[in-house]
């Protein structure tokens, strides 16, 4: 079997930016939440798609805000998109899908615990992300834990992340903290880019084996003395966005939840056509190729 993980909080946001306004009869905003179901309708029409969590951020505030000022939060969200985060919670679980929403923690944690808590499990031939979010490619193991861009239709596999960012998956928050991550609100260090960051740790790995001395590297990087001086002096910064890009995979995702529990049986007849009276989806109901009852 496969086992399906779905980022649903990317999922809103992209649903809520690509579709027009549309609201419920009582006239709150429910365009982000029609194409979060639409989105998940789709995948599950997917044959492969018989086990599938999805992870939602309950709120945008984790305990990263209180390591870091300038980290992600609500300030910057449309009003018009939070509005709908219950909203989706409830959808998906009307859909039948096993929800981790998320307060503490974010999604990409609740993504990282699941694979912690089920990865092991010898019935899972390989575990799919629905993502893109670059974070969750420190997940990637092999061809076993893949990251899957539902948009592109594109799946990375260990050897596509390391293609695409020049490091391995372990490597990968060591590379955020050096080049930054502008969707996550943490800067990385002064001139160090994309390039040059693949280039050091694609040999060392980690920033702790990265030698004092640009002397010592011998490698082909650019600014190569600038580049080690900023980060002897800034090390500490870097440590923090590293802690801030890697996952937590204690993350609290309940403790009752079993592999057979990710098994998706269908939509709930009675549940789901209540959520869309309530939310005046008039004809998504028609899509479901598949009732639990």
């Amino acid at each position: 079997m496969k086992l399906h993980l779905v980022d649903a909080t990317f999922e809103l946001f992209r649903a809520y930016y690509s579709r027009p306004p549309r609201r419920a009869p009582d006239g709150r905003p429910v365009n982000a939440v029609q194409g979060l179901v639409d989105s998940m309708l789709s995948l599950l029409r997917e044959p492969d798609v018989t086990h599938i969590g999805a992870a939602t951020d309950h709120v945008i505030e984790s305990w990263r805000n209180d390591l870091y000022a300038g980290y992600k939060s609500s300030a910057g969200v449309d009003p018009e998109l939070l509005a709908q985060f219950q909203d989706a919670e409830r959808a998906l679980e009307a859909l039948g899908i096993c929800v981790w929403a998320m307060v503490e923690d974010e999604a990409d944690d609740a993504v990282a615990a699941a694979i912690e808590r089920f990865g092991a499990d010898d019935r899972i031939e390989q575990i799919v992300i629905c993502s893109v979010d670059k974070d969750l490619g420190q997940l990637v193991d092999g061809e076993r834990i893949v990251l899957r861009d539902r948009m592109r239709r594109v799946t990375y596999d260990e050897a596509g992340i390391i293609a695409k960012f020049g490091v391995a998956p372990e490597s990968i928050p060591d590379y955020l903290a050096l080049v930054g991550d502008s969707s996550d609100g943490f800067p990385g260090l002064p001139g160090w880019g994309a390039r040059s960051a693949a280039v050091v740790l694609a040999r060392w790995m980690h920033l702790e084996s990265i030698p004092a001395s640009a002397l010592d590297w011998d490698l082909p990087v650019r600014n190569a003395s600038r580049l080690a001086a900023t980060l002897v002096q800034q090390r500490a910064d870097a440590i923090l966005y590293r802690r801030l890009a890697t996952l937590n995979r204690d993350a609290d995702i309940g403790r009752a939840d079993a592999l057979d529990d990710l098994e998706w049986h269908g939509v709930p007849r009675d549940r789901f056509v209540a959520l869309c009276d309530e939310l005046g989806f008039d004809t998504v109901r028609e899509r479901i190729h598949r009732w639990a009852d």
